[in-house]
């Protein structure tokens, strides 16, 4: 059986209450027994479960890490995220360097 996910939860409990499904009455959970029962709906065919956005993290059929590969895909990295790992190490070093190097000049000067 089915959980759902949507921005006005709210909303569809009330129409799948008013097509006939018996929401947040207590109805027996024969499937979805870890729903909560204020968003849990019976139908004569099935059970529904329905989730706000801010519950997504409770629900029990999908995690959190198979919708974000969804709603972040790979393709949408940040600049960041898309430089090789060596690259940054090496660009590190480049100012790690510059820094050292800056700082023995300034002290070389001091020290005259």
């Amino acid at each position: 059986m089915p959980e759902q996910i949507t921005k006005y939860p709210e909303v569809t409990l009330q129409i799948l209450k008013e097509a006939g499904a018996r929401c947040g009455e207590g109805a027996e959970q024969k499937i979805l027994t870890k729903c909560p029962p204020k968003q849990f709906c019976a139908l004569p065919t099935g059970e529904i479960c329905v989730y706000g956005l801010g519950q997504i993290p409770t629900m029990t059929q999908v995690s959190t890490a198979e919708l974000s590969r969804v709603v972040c895909p790979k393709d949408d990295q940040t600049v960041l995220d898309r430089f090789h790992p060596m690259i940054v190490w090496a660009g590190l070093l480049v100012v790690v360097f510059a820094i050292g190097l800056a700082v023995g000049v300034i002290g070389k000067n001091r020290v005259k």
